[in-house]
């Protein structure tokens, strides 16, 4: 029997009641049977990017646990909203912090994208930036199925915390499913 593949959600948005977060709180019921999906450390407490708080004793802790998580995973899952046409800005501080570690972790890690938007382009533009972003990183980022979940207010139970809508529900299954496949491709 093989391991299972570990895979981390990082969720690009802090709110609370964030539809990408309710997304991401229904990866692991919506995946196949051989990968494990757990969710990131909170991002929320990263300190903004300063060049100058990279010292001699290191990292900020949060952005060092970060780190030690995408290492230790076997893929990561990107579930974020679009802010003004671009990635969340807590997002791309995170980002920028992990990328400024020695030997960073999203070096040639498999990635996937999924976004959940209360508009008609279900966060598209977002996801364009955030691969620009990742390819510069040499990360190895997942082409298709893509997830744009438009409507997502419609497509959610507020009160569970989950995403409902049937169709979106599928999309992700087949996303999952073919980022196993495309894991082990990479891994081997």
């Amino acid at each position: 029997m093989t391991e299972k593949l570990k895979v981390m959600a990082i969720c690009g948005s802090l709110r609370k009641g964030s539809l990408n977060q309710m997304v991401a709180n229904t990866l692991q019921e919506l995946a196949p049977a051989d990968m494990t999906l757990v969710q990131a450390p909170s991002i929320a407490d990263i300190p903004l990017y300063n060049a100058d708080l990279q010292n001699d004793d290191g990292f900020p802790v949060t952005v060092d646990a970060l780190a030690a998580a995408i290492e230790e995973a076997d893929a990561i899952i990107f579930v974020s909203p679009e802010y003004n046409y671009s990635v969340p800005g807590v997002l791309k501080n995170a980002i920028d912090w992990v990328s400024r570690l020695p030997n960073h972790p999203f070096k040639q890690k498999p990635i996937a994208l999924q976004s959940a938007a209360a508009g008609m382009l279900g966060g598209a533009r977002m996801q364009y930036h955030l691969r620009q972003i990742l390819v510069f990183l040499e990360a190895d980022v997942f082409n298709k199925p893509e997830v744009f979940i438009t409507f997502g207010k419609t497509k959610v139970d507020e009160a569970s915390g989950r995403l409902t809508d049937e169709a979106a529900r599928e999309v992700i299954s087949a996303q999952l499913a073919a980022f196993g496949h495309y894991i082990q491709r990479v891994q081997s």
